[in-house]
């Protein structure tokens, strides 16, 4: 079956909408953050708020928010459950940075940088130990289970990302399972749980699940394409930050699977570490626009956006539906 094509917009799609729908609800979750990230020790909090008050998106707490009011829950039980989520996620930035020997995270100096490694790595261990603090309190065992379950494969994801690094003959597949793992299980997990503390039937929850499932593989899709076509000012982090780490993202392996013996040669070298200079991140761009790599990446990103907003079209018309459909095209037209 031939893949519907999202409708051009009337306007540029933006975060807005999600934002005003989720905008009270975010300041419960919020000052459930704040309080469970003190601790006696002082380093935590000052490490932890480096990077919570960073400007983030939090984009996937408020897949929770938002659930919530598709399905009409009424209770205040999601307040706990997206901060948990928040938290997972922040504890996972915190280990990618210094995994990657990151130096800037959402435009600033990343934590590892001002902090040192062995401070982020034990602050994203406490980031991770609140989160399922509050999945205990919650006292859904499938909550918890949804959610540790997501944290298992985030990890897993990580992992199977650094042993793909500077591989070459990494496919498309095993990188779109690679994204499925460390972004898209905490999106769907977040918009999961929404259907769950709401009690809703089990197509409901598939759908949930569904929409979140494929809205993080468009982000990240998105993610991957930005590295190679926005400045460092747009992005928040370093552009060709990808590039010199070697990692296999698709426009990559679009690029490397359409050029000729040369520019193979090329990447080979490039992706081994081998050339990793402002120049050779030039030609490295320029081999990605020779080869519509890019377009194909967003392309591939609509597609997915697209699963997502077709996931909720099981639920009526409504402020909440049609922000979450926009928050879906977002993820693709967006250039940050």
């Amino acid at each position: 079956m031939t893949a519907k094509v999202i409708p051009l917009a009337r306007k540029q799609p933006t975060l807005d909408p999600m934002l005003a729908l989720t905008a009270q609800g975010m300041n419960d979750v919020n000052a459930v953050i704040l309080e469970r990230m003190q601790s006696e020790i002082p380093l935590i909090p000052a490490l932890a708020g480096h990077l919570i008050s960073g400007g983030g998106k939090r984009l996937r707490p408020m897949l929770t928010l938002a659930g919530v009011q598709l399905v009409g829950y009424q209770g205040d039980r999601h307040h706990k459950l997206a901060a948990a989520v928040e938290f997972i996620h922040t504890a996972t930035l915190l280990h990618d940075d210094v995994v990657d020997g990151s130096e800037l995270r959402r435009g600033k100096a990343a934590a590892n940088i001002i902090f040192g490694n062995p401070a982020t790595v034990l602050v994203g261990d406490f980031l991770f130990s609140r989160a399922f603090e509050l999945m205990t309190e919650d006292g859904s065992l499938k909550v918890l289970k949804i959610l540790s379950n997501a944290s298992a494969v985030i990890a897993e994801g990580e992992v199977a990302q650094l042993t793909a690094q500077r591989q070459l003959d990494t496919t498309e597949e095993r990188y779109l399972d690679i994204i499925g793992a460390k972004t898209a299980a905490l999106f769907a997990a977040a918009s999961h749980i929404s259907a769950v503390v709401a009690e809703c039937d089990e197509a409901k929850e598939r759908a949930l699940e569904s929409y979140g499932r494929n809205l993080g593989i468009a982000f990240q899709l998105v993610d991957d394409a930005l590295d190679y076509a926005a400045e460092a000012a747009d992005m928040g982090k370093d552009q060709g930050d990808d590039f010199r780490e070697g990692k296999m993202t698709l426009p990559v392996i679009l690029a490397f699977a359409r050029g000729d013996e040369e520019e193979r040669k090329f990447w080979k070298s490039a992706i081994g570490g081998h050339r990793t200079s402002d120049e050779d991140l030039a030609h490295a761009i320029g081999l990605i626009e020779r080869h519509n790599a890019l377009a194909d990446t967003r392309a591939r990103a609509q597609h997915f956006a697209q699963r997502a907003i077709d996931a909720i079209s099981i639920f009526p018309e409504s402020k909440a539906r049609s922000a979450m459909a926009e928050a879906a095209q977002f993820a693709v037209a967006r250039g940050y």
